[in-house]
């Protein structure tokens, strides 16, 4: 069954990617609620057929650094991998590509700061 692209977005896979202020330095709790909206407008044209952004602070360390889900539905890291497999992306691959854009925008950012 083909699959028919930009998907409506109760059929996206939400990625929730919560950041810890220590990301952005010794005084990144002064910044990390700009730097997440920042963050946010950067990623949201990437891979926006099928996957919803919401890249908050992780002021809680009981919550994960990422979390997933469809429709309001949490969905387990295997999960997840097997709705990106559909792309022919993996997790792994996925979530080292975020983390390695958020890097280079962390830079990005705190150099305008």
């Amino acid at each position: 069954m083909p699959i028919h692209l930009p998907l409506p977005d109760d059929k996206k896979l939400k990625l929730t990617y919560r950041l810890e202020p220590g990301c952005l330095g010794p005084k990144g709790g002064d910044y990390i609620e700009g730097f997440c909206q920042f963050a946010s407008k950067k990623v949201e044209a990437l891979d926006a057929d099928y996957i919803l952004w919401n890249i908050i602070p992780r002021f809680d360390k009981h919550l994960t650094e990422m979390a997933y889900s469809v429709s309001d539905k949490h969905l387990s890291d295997k999960q997840a991998d097997q709705y990106l497999r559909i792309f022919d992306k993996t997790l792994e691959e996925f979530e080292d590509n975020i983390q390695n854009e958020c890097i280079a925008l962390i830079t990005q950012y705190m150099d305008q700061q």
